[in-house]
């Protein structure tokens, strides 16, 4: 007897199917969760070193700052850009990543430094938020002082979020390196310039441009409300491929907290980021660092337009015409092989017939070269004989007149 098929998914009973179901998700969120954790209390279980920090508010649960993360990836039908952007886009998260308050924060800024150090120290500012922002560093001494590869390494270490102005987030890549992009502490643009003032009919007035010794810089309040809302959102790193992968969440959050921000992620992902949205769309997954992917969404049809469908006898046509160009590509490819392994024969060989056969060859080349030589002397020995005559009769002419 056939084993019986089951749907991976589930699609919502009413309304448009470009949408996911919030009882899925949860699902997927529940069963996702309970397989990090149990996976964590076997590697404690077979571990020989327990720890010995552990108080009775944390002893049911894994300490937040081990906790693993929690990845959504979206597949597409087609490209997202064609081209990797360096400047990550931010969709707000209803339950952020990024709000212990012993976390601590760097910013890099642009030059000059001290007006974002003088406002970070200002009264207005909110401690709590000033007290997790232990290091201010302008883009020019970050690359005076962080060249080496240790430097780097050292600087990640000692930071848990990187804040960066969004004027130099497309500078980072180069300055920082693979060491900073390759973890999860890429740098989050944060947006350190004063509101544009409106004049008014409601219009936004551009500001003067900014100079070297002054540099625009927000208000204190703006500052800490930009940081505050940078710090509560996910990124979303594009590149030229048909998936992106965002982080929505960690192994210490509860099932209902990873599903509201998966919703809140896909939702700004395909009304802000995927082209033509959800009929982009081919497959929502979450999984862990080390888990498969949990399908929670995915499309019925693999293309995006039936333009993009062929019929049979077209697809038959495009087999055909696909199958005689790599016949006559590997027809072309056997014979260089061929020929190839003939002169490394011949060569190691040293054949005298190979030499006379190259000498005759070439007694020939030079004769069909005389012959063309002097076919081309009897053609302008004619043409100068013509030329002659003409300029001849041209004089008579003119001496009998």
């Amino acid at each position: 007897m056939a084993p019986e098929s089951r749907a991976l998914t589930t699609k919502v009973t009413s309304g448009s199917p470009y949408q996911l179901d919030q009882p899925q998700t949860l699902k997927a969120s529940t069963a996702l969760l309970n397989h990090i954790k149990s996976e964590l209390d076997r590697r404690e279980a077979a571990s020989t070193v327990k720890s010995l920090i552990k108080t009775a508010h944390n002893s049911d649960e894994h300490d937040a700052s081990d906790a693993e993360p929690i990845w959504l990836v979206l597949t597409t039908k087609k490209h997202i850009v064609d081209k990797a952007r360096l400047k990550p886009g931010k969709i707000p998260l209803p339950h952020p990543l990024n709000t212990s308050p012993t976390t601590t924060i760097c910013l890099i800024t642009c030059d000059p430094q001290r007006q974002v150090k003088d406002t970070i120290a200002h009264p207005s500012f909110p401690t709590d938020l000033s007290s997790r922002i232990t290091k201010v560093i302008g883009i020019s001494k970050l690359k005076a002082r962080y060249q080496p590869y240790e430097s780097k390494r050292q600087l990640l270490n000692e930071h848990a979020i990187f804040l960066a102005d969004a004027r130099v987030i497309t500078m980072l890549p180069k300055i920082l390196g693979k060491i900073f992009y390759k973890s999860n502490k890429k740098p989050v643009p944060v947006s350190l310039e004063p509101y544009r003032q409106t004049n008014g009919e409601g219009k936004r007035v551009m500001p003067k441009p900014a100079t070297e010794k002054s540099k625009t810089i927000a208000p204190p309040p703006q500052v800490a409300k930009e940081i505050e809302k940078a710090l509560r959102c996910a990124l979303v790193h594009l590149s030229p491929s048909n998936n992106v992968a965002v982080r929505v969440g960690l192994s210490s959050f509860t099932a209902q907290q990873v599903a509201e921000n998966v919703e809140a992620v896909v939702t700004g992902l395909v009304e802000k980021f995927v082209p033509k949205g959800w009929r982009n769309v081919r497959g929502v997954h979450i999984k862990g660092p080390n888990t498969m992917a949990l399908p929670i969404w995915l499309a019925d049809e693999l293309w995006l337009d039936r333009e993009d469908v062929l019929e049979d006898g077209e697809a038959e046509k495009m087999k055909s015409i696909a199958g005689k160009a790599g016949k006559k590509r590997k027809g072309r490819e056997l014979d260089q092989e061929a020929d190839e392994d003939i002169g490394k024969r011949l060569k190691m060989e040293g054949s005298e017939e190979v030499k006379v056969e190259r000498k005759n060859k070439r007694k020939i080349e030079d004769a069909d070269m005389g012959k063309e030589i002097k076919e081309r002397r009897e053609k302008l020995r004619e043409q100068k004989r013509a030329d002659r005559e003409e300029i001849h009769g041209k004089r008579k002419a003119a001496a009998v007149m």
